[in-house]
């Protein structure tokens, strides 16, 4: 039931994953990713503690496949549980259970990890993979291309519903979060109509949190 990919930019620095899922809020429940530390999914039957843990073992130092076995050598139910890592140097892991549902697989290189559920195929994961190793552009447009690489391969056994993008670069809060919780149209398309609104922006609200005096009008009614 979902599908999600974590990436580093080795440009930029910057991090970032992209998921979707049939079911609702996904990215609320899957999404992580810290600045100058890494990202992490965590997926089907989720638990969501599962990734802030991956984050805070690579921020102690491990790698993506150190923290990957801490995480699931300390939790349990691990037979239900998907976990893919990237870290700040491009490592990437990924642990599947046994009893993840479906049509289940997995697919890496260095700077991107991606695995699914109840797919409509095997395919999916590495058709992420190389949409976004085959892109160019900023990170988010990269997961973009990911996720709709996603579904020319098939996608989901049955409709997503939902969808989220999460990117960090220096801050300690997201250079941007994006999601559509519900949705019967397709999620990822809504998603990346928002990633268009906001990309021109998104330079400029880090201004303003930072330095609101060098920032450019807020484009707002009564601004001068």
């Amino acid at each position: 039931m979902t599908f999600s990919i974590v990436a580093r930019c080795a440009k930029s620095g910057q991090f970032g994953m992209a998921v979707a899922s049939s079911s609702p809020a996904v990215a609320a429940r899957c999404a992580y990713a810290r600045a100058g530390v890494g990202a992490a999914a965590s997926q089907n039957v989720t638990d969501p503690r599962l990734g802030p843990a991956a984050l805070d073992r690579l921020a102690a130092g491990l790698d993506a496949e150190a923290a990957l076995e801490a995480v699931i050598g300390a939790a349990e139910h691990v037979e239900y549980r998907q976990l893919l890592i990237v870290d700040r140097d491009g490592n990437t892991a990924i642990h599947s259970g046994g009893k993840s549902l479906g049509i289940h697989t997995e697919h890496a290189a260095h700077d991107v990890a991606a695995a699914g559920n109840l797919l409509a195929n095997d395919t999916i994961p590495r058709a992420m993979v190389e949409a976004f190793l085959t892109s160019e552009g900023h990170l988010g447009d990269r997961l973009i291309t990911a996720m709709r690489g996603a579904l020319a391969a098939g996608g989901e056994a049955g409709p997503v519903h939902s969808a989220g993008m999460l990117l960090v670069d220096r801050q300690d809060w997201p250079l941007a979060e994006l999601r559509c919780d519900w949705s019967e149209d397709c999620p990822i398309e809504n998603i990346a109509v928002a990633w268009d609104v906001y990309r021109p922006q998104m330079d400029d609200y880090v201004t303003r949190a930072l330095n609101p005096s060098a920032a450019p009008s807020y484009g707002v009614p009564g601004d001068e």
